[in-house]
């Protein structure tokens, strides 16, 4: 079982992202979008590379012109970006994961923990696999990324392709790891950081 967590909060403590709250929809129409994304950006990665060229330059230059938008790409490490495009292209497309209501209650249980404390990562050691269990489900293969501070379902999952100062790459790995069959995603407040998105990952999943 492998483990990831977001690295590099120090971004998140810009002023903006504290003052900002995710978009106003419904919990699980975001993190169905968040899904959707997900699979969007696994079936037809050098689509996304593009976009991901483009939200970058949007970003640059909406902040240059002073309008206050540089939340996305324009405040990420540029090589982080710069690696995360070549990556995409020269990824294949992947097939899309199963939504999994299991994995989906047991990313909820650490948004309702974690949230109202402000706290971050994943927990003690082996916490991952206790909380999916615990929802009635055991998977040789196991992942957890957790974003913090996020507004969209898109930059949810933005962050967690570029990456930034996590120097495995961790949650770019698990995202585009084939032997997943199926994920989960929970999403709420954050007391810290204003929102958080946790996403469960499974793959050779056993039927008991």
């Amino acid at each position: 079982m492998r483990v990831h967590a977001i690295a590099w909060l120090g971004l998140l403590a810009a002023p903006l992202l504290l003052a900002s709250a995710p978009t106003p929809v419904r919990a699980d129409r975001f993190e169905d979008a968040v899904l959707d994304e997900i699979n969007q950006a696994r079936a037809h990665p050098q689509a996304y590379a593009r976009e991901l060229r483009h939200r970058q330059m949007r970003d640059a230059r909406y902040d240059d012109d002073g309008y206050g938008y540089g939340y996305g790409a324009a405040n990420e490490d540029p090589a982080a970006v710069e690696d995360a495009i070549a990556f995409l292209m020269r990824q294949r497309p992947l097939p899309p994961l199963d939504a999994d209501v299991r994995l989906e209650r047991a990313a909820n249980v650490h948004v309702a923990r974690q949230g109202p404390r402000g706290s971050v990562g994943h927990g003690e050691a082996g916490a991952l696999g206790h909380r999916i269990q615990g929802q009635g489900l055991w998977a040789g293969l196991t992942a957890e990324a957790i974003s913090y501070g996020q507004r969209s379902p898109e930059d949810v999952v933005r962050q967690l392709i570029v990456d930034s100062g996590v120097p495995s790459r961790g949650h770019r790995r698990d995202m585009f790891n084939g032997s997943y069959q199926a994920a989960g995603v929970a999403c709420g407040a954050h007391a810290r950081w204003g929102a958080m998105c946790v996403i469960d990952y499974a793959g050779a999943i056993q039927r008991r």
